[in-house]
């Protein structure tokens, strides 16, 4: 099956889900296309580069794979693997805080690396060294919380109660933090570029990503139907 038919009416996520959970395992290819590009950029959020943010995506789908007759169908499948790419982020956050930045006196506000000097990521697309500048600048200034609810929103499509979901704060909380945020940014960065270009996920990331995670759960029993 291409990828191309993971866009066709029929292929929707829950009819998806019920297929694999059947044992047709080849199927979670169409999932892991739909939702790369969401992952990486809650991923970039958090202090990741783009090799980091890369094996935190793999982490995720094989979780979500072998979790998958646990999906309940609640919330969106996509709103649950975000939480799921969340709450991989916080745990490597808080390794890396306890083994490496505490000791160098970097606190939990900590710098985004989304477009850090001397990073080899080839993943950027702004346009040049000024307007990187620009972006870099804005981003460290926002609150970690309300870069997290910006991203999510605006550069990932969420609803508001999806992220409400996702992030665990309420409606209000969500539609008070993104004023904020954009606030913040607007002036500053949107007369530069559009939410999704900052963190894009090219097709040749995506298909690498699609190799990485069905190698890994091609090797795992299929998950149990419940």
């Amino acid at each position: 099956m291409s990828a191309s038919e993971s866009t066709q009416p029929g292929f929707t996520d829950q009819a998806l889900i019920h297929r694999i959970l059947k044992g047709e395992t080849p199927l979670f290819e169409l999932l892991v296309r739909r939702n790369n590009s969401y992952l990486y950029k809650v991923g970039r959020a958090y202090p990741f580069n783009h090799e980091d943010t890369q094996d935190l995506m793999q982490d995720t789908f094989v979780n979500a794979y072998t979790h998958l007759a646990q999906f309940e169908g609640r919330s969106s499948f996509r709103t649950w693997l975000v939480r799921i790419m969340l709450h991989n982020c916080y745990r490597k956050r808080r390794k890396w805080n306890t083994t490496h930045l505490i000791a160098s006196g970097i606190g939990e506000e900590m710098v985004p690396v989304f477009f850090r000097t001397g990073d080899k990521d080839t993943n950027r697309t702004v346009m040049n060294k000024e307007l990187r500048l620009v972006i870099e600048k804005a981003l460290e200034r926002l609150p970690s919380d309300y870069r997290m609810v910006f991203v999510l929103r605006e550069m990932n499509g969420m609803s508001v109660s999806e992220t409400s979901e996702a992030l665990q704060i309420s409606p209000a909380n969500v539609k008070v933090r993104l004023a904020r945020a954009k606030a913040r940014l607007r002036r500053e960065v949107e007369k530069y570029y559009s939410a999704d270009e900052l963190f894009e996920f090219n097709l040749i990331y995506c298909d690498a990503m699609v190799n990485r995670v069905m190698e890994k759960i091609m090797a795992i029993p299929s998950p149990p139907a419940g």
